[in-house]
């Protein structure tokens, strides 16, 4: 077990929930989950980062079989609102790992399960129904995930800043993260997320399920409870409807597909406890995306001081066409990519259905010069 020197708070801890709270991090070799399939070239490491709480964040290091990470080239990627990330990130086919390729080139990737997801820690709450507590998870908890992870990266890695990409709800996460912290930010791309710019949503705002039904414009708490419980076939639902072709395999990989579902089902040691079996996912995602539908924001895009990419696919359910350009308004130095086909999984979807134009994408902004 490695341990890397505490760091301490950089303002009153008890200001802050678990933001730049001491907390170490370590290689977990003991308890690392046996991964299949793992793509040729690439070597996964699992990590574990302790907060002072007693509680812990899952840590996957993704790198070039033998290679040597260039200075700042540590990148995380964070998940969104229900799917882990390695689910997310890191499945075992090919074409199921965002990680891997990146870390083809030549970067130092990082996967987080924040609290409550996957190999995190899961709050005491998640053992009792999920009526029992209010949403959990919010953006100040996640905020402080982030940070946690983020400073064990730069210790690992070596590096003073790191490179973050969340997606969709993730992309939100990273956000708030990046707009009170941007000296640690390298780059930030924000992909399928919600912010702000319009009061206006299909699916999340007004008349939604996620609102209260006796009390307008506010989450329905009753419904969502703290954690939700999500099947497999629940995962495919809206990534079917958004994919314009009736053959999905035509737009999907099959291997993909069965891959993602195995993982998601797989982050959650209860999943078959109940039929059908189910993963657990904290509801502060679905509360704070409310907000965000109603643009009630939660941080300024103001405040990204990085380079910023957001990227939009034209056929996404989550965010809204306001959100990228409110973003890119606000930020100082952001771009933005619209690929009008892609549906929001464009990093699970084939090469030729906006894939490839995503990593090229990702792989040219991360490795950009900063002029």
């Amino acid at each position: 077990m490695t341990v890397f020197t505490e760091r301490n708070c950089d303002r009153r801890c008890d200001d802050v929930p678990f933001h730049r709270l001491s907390h170490r991090a370590y290689s977990n070799h003991d308890g690392r989950r046996p991964s299949t399939g793992r793509r040729t070239g690439s070597r996964p490491g699992d990590r574990f980062v302790e907060l002072r709480t007693g509680e812990r964040l899952f840590v996957r290091e993704v790198r070039r079989a033998g290679a040597t990470p260039e200075v700042n080239s540590a990148v995380l990627l964070i998940h969104g609102a229900r799917v882990p990330g390695v689910a997310s990130f890191d499945l075992p086919v090919a074409g199921g790992s965002l990680a891997a390729d990146l870390a083809a080139d030549g970067h130092l990737v990082y996967v987080l399960d924040l609290r409550g997801y996957g190999a995190s820690s899961r709050p005491a709450a998640m053992n009792s129904p999920p009526d029992k507590s209010a949403p959990l998870m919010r953006t100040e908890d996640v905020v402080a995930d982030i940070s946690a992870a983020v400073d064990a990266i730069a210790e690992w890695s070596d590096v003073s800043r790191v490179s973050l990409l969340g997606w969709a709800t993730g992309g939100h996460w990273a956000g708030a993260y990046a707009s009170r912290f941007p000296q640690t930010v390298d780059r930030l791309i924000l992909y399928n997320t919600l912010y702000g710019g319009s009061d206006q949503h299909p699916t999340l705002g007004t008349g939604s399920p996620l609102e209260n039904p006796d009390r307008p414009g506010t989450f329905n708490v009753h419904a969502f409870g703290g954690y939700r419980l999500n099947t497999r076939p629940s995962l495919f639902t809206a990534w079917d409807d958004s994919i314009p072709v009736a053959d999905k395999a035509q737009w999907r990989d099959p291997a993909v597909a069965a891959a993602y579902g195995d993982a998601a089902l797989a982050s959650d040691e209860t999943a078959l406890t109940r039929q059908p079996p189910s993963f657990r996912s904290p509801s502060g995602a679905m509360a704070d995306s409310f907000e965000l539908a109603f643009d009630r924001r939660q941080w300024s895009a103001a405040e990204l001081t990085m380079p910023v990419l957001v990227i939009r696919s034209g056929r996404d359910f989550w965010s809204r066409p306001e959100d990228a350009k409110t973003i890119v308004d606000e930020a100082p130095k952001a771009e933005r990519l619209d690929i009008p086909e892609a549906t929001h999984f464009v990093h699970l979807d084939r090469e030729t259905a906006g894939r490839g134009v995503f990593l090229d994408a990702v792989k040219r902004f991360l490795d950009r010069l900063e002029e």
